[in-house]
């Protein structure tokens, strides 16, 4: 008889390696099974997407940047979503974005639009923290930086925020309203009342023909409305196309310390021809002669360069409020840009003289009220 003995230790081994052989076939079969699950998966979107007309695989998508769904056509874009709150008045028939939309679905078609109502909480919270002057007004998402509408026109965005407000103005779009209106200030040049109901901000170029012709119609104006209307006059030289524009401006600047800008400004007007093909001072100050001011004073003010500053500034605040032509005026809070036509300027300020009234009027009311 013959015995064969094991030990302990090589039973241990024997039971090892079926356990690890059985680990392995167990793998493989999880594996199988996984690998035919994503393929029935993706195939079972592909056939229902087929049979149903719904679903749609990744497996569908890939290498395709244009492909049809339920008699639509699918377009890819490189471009993220990017949200836009579009900061406007309804009741402005004047700020109007649908041509707008139109033009930026083309450049930006992943562009997702959201009405915001300027007078609402967050219109408001908008309109302060970007500094917002005019309506309609588009604030987009930080997305907006990985788009190549970004990159063509980064100058034209200012960043707050991780936001990006559009300046609209450099774009070309005109403004439909403004939420703000330009700053009366103490150096301004002014004309009229200060208590007038109705103030007149002109921006304007002393080169410039247009505000030449509006300059008669403006004259018009203060004459027929008396105390009712304030001129508010702010030099606005075009220098890139009106080259002595500036230095008839600090001209103009100087005879209103004499006191006798308005008489000035018709010696200017009127002679725009003549001055504009000089390139020194001379008529400027034989102007300020012809008026009696002291011709001294008025050649200092203008060697040196005295008005610099309040010109500058102006040219500033226009920017900021996106004026980059002339005549460029506001009635109250209303705008106008360009030669307006007298009989339309008098409807603009008859239709606010009556505002004024009708206030006047319900405030009136109010106070009978309550004394009874």
């Amino acid at each position: 008889m013959q015995y064969h003995l094991f030990s302990m230790n090589d039973e241990n081994k024997t039971e090892s390696k079926k356990s690890r052989g059985n680990q392995k076939i167990k793998n493989l079969i999880s594996l199988v099974i996984l690998l035919t699950g994503l393929f029935v998966g993706s195939l079972f979107v592909d056939l229902s997407q087929l049979v149903k007309g719904g679903g749609v695989s990744q497996k569908m998508l890939d290498g395709k940047d244009i492909f049809q769904l339920n008699d639509k056509t699918w377009v890819a874009y490189s471009d993220p979503i990017v949200d836009v709150s579009i900061i406007n008045d309804d009741s402005c028939k004047d700020c109007n974005v649908d041509e707008a939309l139109v033009w930026f679905k083309k450049i930006l078609p992943t562009m997702l639009a959201n009405k915001v109502d300027y007078n609402s909480d967050e219109g408001k919270s908008l309109i302060k923290t970007f500094d917002i002057k005019s309506l309609p007004a588009f604030v987009f998402a930080g997305d907006v930086k990985d788009t190549e509408f970004y990159a063509q026109a980064e100058q034209l965005f200012s960043e707050k925020d991780g936001k990006y407000v559009l300046d609209t103005a450099k774009l070309g779009l005109p403004a439909g309203k403004y939420v703000e209106t330009p700053k009366i200030k103490d150096t301004d040049i002014k004309i009229g009342s200060d208590d007038a109901k109705i103030k007149l901000v002109e921006f304007s170029d002393f080169q410039c023909p247009y505000c030449k012709m509006f300059q008669g119609t403006v004259d018009d104006i203060l004459t027929e409305y008396g105390d009712d209307v304030q001129l508010i006059f702010k030099n606005l030289p075009l220098d890139s196309i009106h080259p002595r524009a500036r230095d008839a401006a600090l001209a103009g600047e100087c005879a209103n310390e004499q006191g006798g800008f308005i008489d000035y400004s018709k010696q200017l007007f009127g002679n725009q021809e003549k001055w504009t093909k000089t390139k020194d001072n001379k008529l400027f100050i034989s102007y300020a002669g012809k008026l009696k001011m002291d011709t001294e004073k008025f050649k200092q003010c203008l060697n040196d360069n005295k008005y610099k500053d309040i010109i500058d500034g102006t040219i500033a605040e226009a920017e900021n409020f996106g004026i980059s032509g002339t005549p460029a005026i506001f009635i109250n809070n209303k705008f106008k840009g360009g030669v307006v036509k007298l009989d339309e300027l008098k409807g603009l300020i008859d239709e606010e003289l009556g505002k004024t009234q009708d206030n006047a009027t319900d405030n009136s009311e109010t106070t009978t009220k309550a004394t009874e």
